[in-house]
């Protein structure tokens, strides 16, 4: 089978949205090649030790790459995906040059262009996110291990918004509690919470194809029996308040439920925002705050902001 390899270079600030496109448009997974990854030190708090091929990265910027099925209407799915992304200048995104290129790939050299990328990573003090093709032995007894196939998913659990929700959850999460993961993705927020001990986690999509891969993850992980993944928008199928509610999205859809999210979260639970750029932080700082929740702290990890919020306990 060919495939068409549809390649982006962007901005840092338009990486969530971009990804979000081609997920939409039918891509199977998105390559993230960004200079950062490059330029900063690689050796970090948990012992990794990286070696990278220059070649890998651009000198400036984020490019993308999505792999496509070339089909008669490949064309009308590539302006479609031109537009989308044109249309993040509505909403103060920043799309810098914006340049777009295509090239055909063998099926062979597509899966062989995934998998290179993605090898064992431990994120935080407990969690390893593991690819589901490599070999891993914990090397320690409360090691959480999530395993992940990123060519399926809306993300591989590396990307520093997702680390930053999951060392948060860790913080967070106690067991026995409820969580609502919103914009789940590829499900890797719901997987942790449940790890950790949750006793429901209730994880959610409006993207059909976000909630098959997060569905096929919760059992490749073994947490389908406190984990359920729904298609809806936002906080739309939400039932029951939460101790924990984590949104890993764009900024400004966070700052456009913060109200809804208030009444979600139980008195002394926590609200988990990532997604953010710095330039939002103050922003999101003072929705969350309007709406009645305490900040609690703010974590930042390269140009990204992860913001964890309380809900205080009624006087």
């Amino acid at each position: 089978m060919k495939w068409s390899e549809l390649t982006i270079h962007t901005t840092h600030e338009a990486v969530e949205a971009v990804s979000n496109i081609l997920h939409e448009s039918g891509a199977s997974g998105v390559v993230i090649e960004d200079s950062k990854e490059f330029a900063r030190e690689r050796e970090d708090m948990f012992g990794e030790i990286y070696d990278l091929d220059p070649n890998d990265f651009p000198a400036e910027g984020v490019i993308l790459k999505a792999y496509l099925p070339v089909t008669s209407f490949l064309g009308e799915t590539v302006e479609e995906v031109k537009l989308a992304i044109k249309n993040l200048i509505n909403y103060d995104i920043n799309i810098g040059e914006n340049e777009l290129s295509i090239s055909e790939v063998n099926e062979e050299e597509w899966a062989t262009a995934w998998k290179k990328y993605y090898h064992p990573v431990k994120i935080s003090e407990r969690f390893t996110i593991v690819p589901t093709w490599e070999t891993y032995e914990p090397v320690s007894t409360d090691e959480l291990i999530i395993e992940l196939d990123p060519g399926m998913a809306f993300g591989t659990g590396t990307h520093p918004t997702t680390v930053m929700c999951l060392q948060a959850l860790e913080k967070t999460v106690k067991p026995g509690d409820y969580v609502t993961d919103i914009g789940t993705g590829s499900g890797v927020l719901a997987i942790g919470a449940a790890l950790l001990g949750a006793k429901h986690v209730h994880a959610i999509d409006l993207d059909e194809v976000a909630v098959r891969s997060a569905t096929i993850n919760v059992k490749l992980n073994k947490v389908q029996e406190t984990t359920d993944v729904v298609q809806g928008n936002l906080l739309d199928t939400v039932k029951e308040p939460s101790d924990v509610v984590v949104a890993n999205i764009l900024a400004e859809i966070i700052m456009s439920f913060t109200n809804d999210a208030f009444q979600v979260v139980k008195e002394g639970g926590m609200f988990i925002t990532s997604g953010i750029i710095a330039a939002k932080k103050e922003d999101v700082k003072e929705s969350l705050e309007l709406a009645g929740f305490v900040i609690v702290e703010v974590m930042m990890m390269e140009d990204w902001v992860t913001i964890l919020s309380m809900k205080p306990l009624k006087e």
